[in-house]
């Protein structure tokens, strides 16, 4: 499935040298739970892939030169409960961002305007690496292995926004919020097909079932293309932050953030000071201009 938000727009806006882009993440195992099953990755393709930060150990990093093509941030979470979760999130982060590097040549070719070539990259990715992580989990005797899987591909000046299950992305739009993903849980699908509402008793025992997981008996990869900007900011997190803290919160800490480090570190103590029941990984992106 494929969603296309756009914004009003003057041109094509200049594309942010890589000094001028402030990202950072965080991932904490929460005051509840034994063991962190979230990952999270940001990367930059030039011709090849460069590691900026990363909870998956990496046996090398390597740094490049060349133009930035694009760039890539990733939070996966483990169905909490389940056999091999954090191996689950590892590996599905792991192995789109495997297939995502193989596509490289598609940053080259297409057309930054024209969306279909990059959706379809995501779209297939995630259903490659979803039948990867089913076999795997039969391989291994873990079945119910699964995650969680939301990426940002920003291919200035466009965006590129994977949803499978119910880890969110949120933007932040000239001081609004807005959630541009949609949970892939029992309880939405109910209130998109009428059967209930959000306000009924029965959503909440709903809400964090999924009904589609890369590694769960489906998955169902939406791709919502959207316009990128100076001045948006970019949030991508599990739902150990929005269990905690509201949207409310969210949008005062990111109108408020001195960087994405800050950003990253309040949100986090928020949820933490919520109750911290469950795993939490964020990570939060913005372009800052500098002077040439």
């Amino acid at each position: 499935m494929v969603h296309i938000l756009e914004s009003p727009s003057g041109g094509i806006p200049r594309k942010p040298r890589d000094s001028e882009l402030d990202v950072f993440g965080v991932t904490n195992v929460g005051k509840v739970r034994q063991q962190n099953q979230d990952h999270f990755l940001i990367a930059s393709l030039h011709k090849h892939l460069d590691i900026h930060h990363t909870s998956i150990p990496l046996e090398s990093l390597r740094s490049g030169d060349t133009d930035r093509l694009a760039f890539l941030a990733m939070v996966a979470d483990g169905v909490g409960g389940s056999a091999g979760g954090e191996e689950a999130s590892r590996f599905a982060l792991d192995a789109i961002t495997a297939y995502i590097t193989r596509s490289v040549h598609c940053y080259y070719t297409a057309d930054p305007q024209n969306d279909g070539e990059f959706v379809e990259v995501l779209q297939e990715g995630a259903l490659r690496v979803h039948a990867k992580l089913t076999q795997h989990g039969a391989s291994e005797d873990r079945a119910g292995m699964a995650t969680t899987l939301t990426a940002f591909l920003g291919v200035w000046p466009r965006a590129y926004i994977l949803q499978v299950g119910d880890s969110r992305y949120y933007t932040l739009r000239n001081g609004q919020l807005y959630q541009v993903s949609r949970d892939q849980t029992v309880a939405e699908d109910l209130v998109d097909s009428g059967v209930i509402k959000r306000s009924d008793p029965g959503h909440a025992r709903w809400s964090h079932v999924l009904s589609s997981a890369i590694g769960g008996p489906e998955a169902s990869p939406v791709v919502t293309a959207i316009a990128n900007d100076w001045g948006h900011v970019h949030l991508l997190c599990s739902d150990g932050l929005t269990k905690h803290v509201s949207d409310e919160q969210i949008a005062a800490r990111l109108r408020t953030m001195t960087s994405a480090h800050q950003a990253c570190q309040a949100l986090l103590q928020d949820a933490l000071d919520g109750g911290g029941s469950d795993n939490i990984t964020l990570i939060v992106g913005r372009a800052v201009q500098l002077p040439l």
